[in-house]
């Protein structure tokens, strides 16, 4: 899609630029002085806004931890810009270049830097949702539940309100390689070289680590979830079905929605069209927590 970028006004080392008609929009801005080139995150704010600082949405694109960008957002930062948030999309450095420890800290670190900073930009720092697809997903639920990430940042639990993973398939790591590589012993497929086995680490205690599942408990301060999957595929099914039950029985808020007639991507890309099911539950999610509904998109 071809977009039309218009400068609005400068400020230092950064511009604006409105996207549309919906939003503007700052993007590569660095949150690692002087860091790797994909250390850098995009900010969409509303055009307009009626003043106070604005709820956030904070988004980890997927890839299989090999891919993506920060660009691939789709119709998210419209419709939630609309709705009265800021959104903020985020790069980080990818396997094999780097290990999974220091991709997810350079996730958390994207985070710290919002949290200092997003009130620059019209946005609430004690009011930050994190949200992802596929392998954004596992860091999403990983960062809400393992603390010791963002306490790394000097970041506490208390600003997150919410979690929104869609389509993951490994809050349990060890049992999404079991899974996997018994279906392959089963039919005769060639075992992975580089699957969820190798790129967590070959380590059955770095699978267990990196598990969002294991660092579940009670009295952590770990936000709401609202798990999206894909209800076609059995793997995303099972791990949502999974990690909601988990959070629950700590007593944490968590809602699992399954949409058919999709797939993978489509679950991804069709969030914030007004007939689609999971962008209603993902509205209701954000309205019941926040308190607002400041746009209801026709």
């Amino acid at each position: 899609m071809n977009r039309q970028l218009v400068i609005a006004f400068a400020l230092p080392s950064l511009f604006f630029c409105s996207v549309g008609s919906a939003q503007n929009l700052t993007p590569d801005i660095p949150y690692v002085e002087n860091g790797h080139e994909r250390q850098v995150l995009d900010i969409y704010t509303p055009k307009e806004t009626a003043g106070g600082s604005l709820p956030v949405m904070f988004w980890i694109h997927g890839g299989g931890w090999q891919a993506g960008d920060k660009s691939d957002v789709a119709l998210k930062p419209r419709v939630l810009t609309e709705r009265g948030f800021v959104f903020v999309s985020t790069n980080y450095r990818l396997l094999p270049d780097v290990d999974m420890d220091v991709l997810i800290r350079d996730v958390a670190k994207s985070l710290g830097w919002v949290h200092r900073n997003i009130a620059e930009y019209g946005g609430d720092p004690t009011q930050i949702f994190v949200g992802g697809h596929s392998a954004g997903a596992q860091l999403a639920a990983l960062i809400c539940i393992d603390d010791r990430f963002l306490k790394e940042e000097g970041v506490s639990f208390d600003v997150l309100r919410g979690c929104l993973p869609v389509d993951g398939d490994t809050y349990d790591i060890p049992k999404i390689i079991m899974t996997a590589e018994h279906r392959q012993t089963l039919y005769g497929g060639r075992m992975f070289t580089f699957g969820h086995r190798q790129k967590f680490g070959n380590d059955p205690e770095k699978h267990v680590d990196f598990s969002a599942v294991t660092h579940v408990a009670k009295n952590k301060g770990i936000p709401p979830f609202l798990i999206l999957f894909f209800a076609g595929n059995p793997d995303t099914k099972a791990q949502a079905r999974h990690l909601e039950v988990v959070l629950k029985d700590a007593d944490i808020t968590a809602t699992a929605y399954g949409k058919r007639n999709s797939n993978h991507s489509r679950l991804n890309n069709d969030l914030g069209k007004h007939d689609d099911p999971a962008t209603q539950e993902v509205y209701r999610f954000l309205d019941a927590i926040t308190g607002r509904n400041l746009k209801t998109v026709p």
